[in-house]
């Protein structure tokens, strides 16, 4: 399986943001700069297990929450990432995401039958 960073990024600047944490703070805890938190975040930068748990000692949540976010069978899984990613962008991209998701929603069940 395959990390998708921009999603850990986009966990690890939720918590961030939810603990009132800045970058700066952040990078400071971590020694290195407020540009190299911003390309973690954006998924830009691939951070390293031993990256991966510095950053959670300082935001002091386990690695888990960051890799997984929540149980991969749950049915909830990306309930919450998606519901961020809507929030971040634009109401003409939420349109586009909306009809491709209803698309996908609608054709997938009928490829496998």
């Amino acid at each position: 399986m395959a990390l998708d960073y921009s999603i850990i990024g986009n966990r690890i600047k939720t918590i961030r943001k939810k603990k009132k944490i800045t970058q700066a703070t952040l990078a400071e805890a971590l020694d290195v700069s407020d540009s190299t938190i911003s390309r973690i975040e954006r998924g830009d930068l691939k951070v390293s297990l031993s990256r991966l748990n510095q950053i959670c000692e300082v935001l002091e949540v386990k690695e888990g929450e960051i890799l997984n976010g929540a149980s991969f069978t749950s049915p909830q899984y990306l309930n919450s990432d998606m519901a961020n990613l809507l929030k971040e962008t634009s109401p003409q991209n939420q349109k586009l995401i909306y009809a491709i998701a209803k698309t996908v929603n609608e054709v997938l069940p009928n490829l496998f039958e």
